[in-house]
């Protein structure tokens, strides 16, 4: 009987095995093969850019756009990447710990993937700017992890469902610019924060449990009832309503609004034409006591007093004096007279040498001479700030015009020398270059003139004014600054493998009027001599930096990145503001990122901006990999404007993508 039964007890035993290695064979397991071959089976589904992958890699955690944890796929970012087609079945499905799906703005079709529900570890989902069409699935109610889901801007038509009620977690839910029609339905979740279902074809009223959601979520709709302003009719019509271009409601009769209480468009005309001529007659008034006073100002300047001034600025960022600065003024001529009697050769006045060589400003290109060096020395001065390689005054000149004018010290070259390379300099054009327009080179002086920029630096705007009137530094500011800053390095990288910055720091970023950067003080470090505090600048110095005049344009790349993070995280560099302390940005920054890459390394005032938080992520990892140890690991800085542009045209488009919770890794 024992015998009978050895048969089917071995068959149970081989029906074990083999199931056992059917789950533990590594096909069917989850690892990170399975997550390689997921990521390049979505390659080859879908069309447009080619990516940036080197599939000859066994592990995908260093591809562009992909992120690993504990050595799986845990977020997967193609934004704007000029992806086509239709996204099949068993391809993201199986990267099965995926926690972020973010393929916004690209030009995708269908509906969404079926299998997506089996990404049981989904949070969040960001599908905005495609073209996936159809009705919502409701397959998509069973992904009870997602925390952001983003499917605005899309061809979705049929009933928004019910289903959302499903998604417990959910903050954020972006519905607007689709096809959706027919009634709003009643989504009560406790936890969604952000919600828009604008520009749809919903009628109906607004459900009780998304009246606290701002009315703006609601435009473009045939809808009514709180929080919109025109109230439902109690016969349960819907009022018609219509979005207008600044987007407010119109066209709703029941808004109760009076005509008869708004003021005549000809009164409304008329005070504004009176407002307008006070305004301008104001202004006159102002500008001609300013003239007079300035007019009769005595041009004698007590020496002790421009150098004290000197002294106490140094390089800390400054406040323009049209935003409150109250720095004395004095004439350029009586600023270098205050320089040469603290090294003991003063003579009056920089006109003092008699050679007529010394009388002479040499102005670049086809540029007429506007003004002469005696009219430049009587021009009243400010001091702008003390740099590495001089003090840099905004002069103002008798005829109006307003310069700015850098008086260089420690010139260690020839005569012929600083004019063959001063000549070069002048030569540069670019639209992100302070251009260059004179210089005056004498025994005694080096002067140097520049277009004026009038909002200051880069560093003034960081570090300086903390008051409530302060610029906001959002996003866009900073990443036009940033990409603006790059093509201008990158200019200069392309006359020649060895023409470099070589002092590339926030307080060389100057600012125009609309905020765009200029980049500053290029090609200074072959004029003059090793500064004599060398750590002013040392963080912002490549490691492998030893003479400040032989830099590289890798070196070039690190100071770069060390100015990127000190735009992300408004911090300043180590010793790069006077008798105050900095950090270690990149040392500080690859700390926070090595321990969890959260939210912490950011500015608080980018955090206010957090639908583009993903590029900044993107925009500090590009950071980090400029400021690599070794010269050869750090990208060209044409690929990090690149990278920079590619960031600033996926966020153009305003999207509202956000992280997790901010104590996770995203």
């Amino acid at each position: 009987m024992y015998l009978l039964a050895l048969p089917k007890l071995a068959k149970m035993l081989l029906l074990l095995l083999f199931l056992l290695a059917f789950f533990l064979s590594p096909i069917n397991s989850s690892d990170l093969a399975g997550d390689r071959e997921a990521l390049l089976a979505l390659r080859a589904a879908v069309g447009g850019r080619t990516f940036f992958w080197n599939v000859n890699s066994s592990t995908p955690c260093n591809w562009q756009g992909v992120l690993c944890e504990n050595n799986r796929v845990s977020a997967l970012r193609l934004p704007a990447s000029s992806l086509s087609g239709t996204i099949p079945p068993n391809t993201v499905s199986n990267l099965t710990l995926l926690r972020t799906l973010s393929l916004r703005f690209n030009h995708l079709s269908g509906p969404l993937p079926s299998d997506i529900s089996q990404l049981s570890q989904l949070r969040n989902l960001y599908l905005q700017g495609n073209r996936f069409s159809g009705s919502l699935p409701d397959f998509l109610f069973s992904v009870h992890s997602l925390v952001r889901l983003n499917l605005a801007q899309n061809n979705f038509s049929g009933e928004i469902p019910s289903g959302f009620n499903n998604l417990t977690r959910l903050r954020t839910l972006y519905l607007e610019n689709n096809g959706f029609t027919g009634v709003l339905p009643d989504i009560e979740l406790s936890s969604l924060q952000q919600f828009n279902i604008s520009f749809n074809s919903l009628n109906g009223s607004v459900p009780k449990g998304l009246v606290g959601m701002p009315d703006n979520a609601f435009l473009g709709n045939s809808l009514c009832g709180k929080p919109l302003e025109n109230a439902c009719e109690v016969n349960g019509e819907t009022p018609p309503a219509t979005a207008g271009n600044d987007g407010n409601i119109t066209g709703v009769d029941s808004l109760g609004k009076s005509k008869q209480n708004k003021l005549s468009g000809g009164a409304i005309a008329g005070i504004v034409i009176g407002s307008i001529v006070g305004f301008i007659l104001l202004l006159l008034l102002l500008f001609i006591f300013c003239r007079k006073r300035s007019g009769n100002k005595t041009r004698s300047v007590d020496v002790t007093a421009i150098k004290n001034q000197e002294a106490r600025i140094g390089e800390k960022p400054l406040v323009e004096p049209e935003n409150g600065s109250t720095s004395n003024e004095f004439s350029v001529a009586a600023a270098a007279a205050a320089a040469l009697t603290a090294n003991g050769n003063a003579k009056g006045e920089i006109g003092g040498v008699a050679s007529e060589e010394t009388k002479k400003l040499a102005f670049f290109g086809n540029l007429s001479q506007v003004f002469n060096l005696e009219e430049l020395l009587r021009a009243s001065a400010e001091v702008l700030g003390k740099g590495t390689f001089g003090t840099t005054y905004k002069a103002v000149l008798e005829v109006g015009t307003v310069v700015a004018v850098k008086r260089l010290r420690d010139v260690s070259i020839s005569d012929r020398q600083f004019r063959e390379k001063i000549e070069g300099v002048g030569t540069m054009d670019h639209q992100n270059l302070v251009p260059l327009r004179a210089y005056h080179y004498s025994r005694e002086e080096k002067l140097l003139v520049y277009d004026y920029m009038p909002m200051g630096s880069l560093s003034a705007l960081l570090h300086g004014n903390k008051g409530g009137g302060r610029t906001p530094l959002n996003w866009e500011l900073r990443s036009r600054i940033a990409l603006g800053a790059a093509l201008g390095v990158e200019y200069l990288h392309s006359q020649g493998p060895n023409v470099t910055h070589g002092n590339i720091k926030s307080s060389n970023i100057l600012l125009t009027q609309s905020y765009e950067p200029r980049v500053s003080d290029f090609g200074l470090n072959q004029l003059v001599g090793v500064p004599p505090s060398p750590t002013r600048v040392a963080g912002y110095r490549a490691p492998e930096v030893t003479d400040p005049r032989q830099v590289s344009q890798k070196a070039d790349v690190y100071s770069f990145g060390v100015l990127l993070l000190e735009l992300l995280t408004g911090k300043a560099p180590s010793h790069a503001l006077l008798n105050e302390e900095g950090v270690d940005l990149p040392r500080w920054v690859q700390s926070v990122v090595r321990e969890e890459w959260t939210s912490e390394v950011f500015d608080l005032q980018l955090l206010r901006h957090q639908n583009v938080e993903e590029e900044m992520v993107q925009l500090l990892q590009l950071a980090i990999d400029c400021t690599a140890q070794h010269p050869d690991t750090r990208p060209s800085i044409k690929e990090v404007a690149i990278q920079i542009e590619d960031l600033r045209r996926s966020s153009s488009h305003g999207d509202h993508e956000q992280p997790d919770v901010v104590s996770e890794p995203y």
